[in-house]
């Protein structure tokens, strides 16, 4: 790599959610020094870490893999892949490498792979817990032993020190495959290892990690020149750029601070960050710093099982009512209650979601007195078995289609159901249980490091 300056390609902002190939493929002629691309979220909830699912579909990251396996091999590009499977367990670690292995395979491929995983020890856990090392992330309550015993997986959050370790002990790795990753870390480890500066190695790694959501219209596949005392970056789509609003707008995209971006090991601090436009499509960015925490922490994450889920969907067109939809369900739902008079009501759940009115804002939509012309309403269920919510959603059901309400003229059902069975069973329902930050003495020794060759 150059030492002058680091040329990234990320070709989107989630590894399994697909791209251009021909964009990737303009970005592999600007001769990237690495290929990085991101897997992980929290976003969609805690059934990843839960259930042990993943993110997208094996199908998918197979076909997204091989893309940049196929680069990896002809262009001999190193590929660094982050939070496996989404959650970054070590299950989806393992399963990342049986994809690369299959691909070698039938592609006649080789590869050096290094694979750090990010699954803490539950023994480890509760030791650090008694220490008093660990504490909330954000306002969430403190941990306990019980909410650890009850976690069905825990993971720790890397920051760059399991990447530089393994750029330091095998300089010509090809494939870096890691657990759960502060999203960054891929982009950033290979300047911070030469030497750049901390800042803008953080900086650039945030506004990349997410492809170019940055650009406008927003979109995948994503240039990035990193030097001595500033980045660009650039989309490669030409039909998309990069201006001064759209890349400072995104260095606001989730964030509990302005331009204070707190991460392992320290903050990256942007209250001084410049943003010029460098050309019609590209941007320059200055000024950004990273400050060093006293204390090295990363942040632990883990879900629990906690039930089973249920729903049913109906759609409303009666404008008699809509207009007392609330009235109605809390009638359904005070009939509910009655009915399983018998079961405690803290060991079930009902939430109604009702779009077209407020279904995304809930109490904070601002608009009270809007007339929708139609509603989706889907109810869901939460109960300690399956059958349990089924049946307490089928009761939900047949309630609100026959609710009577003032001013009502049909003599039929309330509602239209577009799908059998009625009563739509999903399986387990997690939460997330573990969201806490612990201090550690070494940011390498959590995160054990395999080497391999295919």
């Amino acid at each position: 790599m150059s030492k002058d300056e680091i040329r990234i390609l990320t070709p989107a902002g989630m590894l399994g959610y697909g791209f251009p190939a021909k964009w990737f493929k303009k970005g592999l002629d600007m001769n990237p020094d690495v290929i990085t691309i991101d897997s992980g979220s929290t976003d969609s909830g805690p059934h990843k870490l839960g259930l042990g699912a993943m993110t997208c579909s094996r199908e998918a990251y197979y076909k997204d893999i091989s893309l940049l396996l196929e680069a990896c091999f002809e262009k001999k590009i190193p590929v660094f892949i982050s939070s496996a499977g989404g959650d970054g367990s070590d299950e989806h670690v393992d399963a990342f490498a049986e994809i690369i292995k299959e691909i070698s395979k039938s592609k006649g491929y080789h590869f050096n792979i290094a694979l750090i995983y990010a699954q803490m020890e539950k023994e480890y856990l509760l030791q650090n817990l008694k220490e008093g090392r660990i504490s909330p992330c954000g306002p969430v309550e403190p941990l306990t032993e019980e909410e650890i015993n009850s976690a069905t997986t825990i993971v720790a959050q890397m920051g760059v020190e399991p990447y530089l370790k393994v750029l330091s002990e095998r300089p010509n790795i090809d494939i870096i495959v890691s657990g759960r990753t502060y999203d960054p870390v891929p982009i950033a480890a290979p300047g911070i290892k030469h030497g750049f500066d901390p800042g803008l190695c953080w900086h650039i790694g945030k506004i990349m990690e997410c492809g170019a959501l940055c650009a406008e219209p927003a979109g995948k596949n994503i240039f990035g020149v990193l030097r001595k005392d500033h980045f660009v970056v650039e989309p490669l789509n030409p039909g998309e750029k990069c201006t001064v609003s759209s890349v400072a707008a995104h260095t606001l995209y989730e964030k509990s601070h302005p331009y204070l971006l707190p991460g392992p090991g320290g903050i990256t601090d942007l209250s001084d960050a410049k943003f010029e436009q460098e050309s019609e499509r590209s941007v320059r960015v200055t000024g950004s710093r990273f400050i060093p925490s006293e204390k090295y922490t990363v942040k632990l994450e883990g879900a629990k099982k906690v039930g089973y889920r249920s729903i049913f969907i109906a759609g409303i067109r009666d404008p008699i009512a809509i207009g007392q939809m609330d009235e109605i369900i809390k009638r359904v739902t005070s009939d509910v209650e009655e009915y399983f008079s018998d079961i405690p009501k803290e060991n079930y759940q009902m939430v109604f979601h009702i779009y077209g009115k407020n279904g995304v804002m809930g109490e904070y939509e601002p608009e009270k007195d809007f007339k929708p012309l139609e509603l989706c309403v889907i109810l869901e269920v939460a109960a300690p078995t399956q059958e349990m919510a089924t049946a307490i959603c089928s009761r939900a059901r047949t309630e609100m289609l026959h609710c009577p309400y003032e001013g009502r003229i049909a003599t039929a059902g309330n509602i239209a159901l577009p799908f059998t069975p009625l009563e739509i069973p999903l399986g387990e329902v997690c939460k997330f249980n573990v969201y806490h930050l612990m201090e550690v003495d070494d940011p390498t020794k959590l995160f054990p490091i395999k080497y391999l060759e295919v």
